[in-house]
């Protein structure tokens, strides 16, 4: 397995591998990953097994403490010097899932935003992967009143180093 970081020419990959993983009134568009991919790039983490890609972690940096729905849309949110690494999706392909490869993704974000002197880390997830995320060290902060993305219910969680 190779880990790294994504580029425009990752595009049709990272869009295939979400729509996937995401009913469509969650998933991010081809275009919306278009615009990610062209503001934070280096905020993409994908696991390859050879030339498929198998998972992958996203989301901007920004001094909001609060992942907001509006994020998910206005990729020029992103700020390098941002306080907090959010992240906006961990998606791995059903033939895949169960082999620790999200893991070793969310703690390759971890350590990277550790490393870049962030506050820490910010994501949403739906109420049954509350206890996923804990093992990480995120904390849950109860329902998301910033974020209903795709009309679920979000669960807000923060790790702070």
């Amino acid at each position: 397995m190779i880990i790294r970081t994504a580029n425009m020419e990752d595009l049709d990959a990272v869009a295939s591998v979400e729509a996937l993983c995401f009913p469509p009134a969650e998933a991010a568009t081809k275009e919306a990953f278009a615009q990610r991919l062209q503001y934070y790039a280096d905020h993409f983490w994908l696991m390859f097994d050879g030339d498929r890609l198998v998972s992958f972690v996203d989301g901007f940096v920004t001094d909001q403490e609060d992942l907001e729905d509006e994020m998910y849309e206005r990729a020029s949110m992103h700020d390098e010097n941002g306080a907090w690494q959010m992240i906006f999706g961990v998606n791995t392909i059903p033939d895949c899932r169960r082999k620790g490869y999200a893991g070793l993704l969310i703690q390759r974000a971890i350590d990277d935003a550790r490393k870049q002197g962030r506050k820490g880390l910010v994501l949403t997830c739906k109420p049954k992967l509350v206890s996923y995320y804990g093992r990480f060290g995120f904390v849950d902060e109860g329902v998301s009143e910033k974020s209903v993305h795709g009309n679920a219910v979000w669960h807000q969680m923060r790790l702070t180093f």
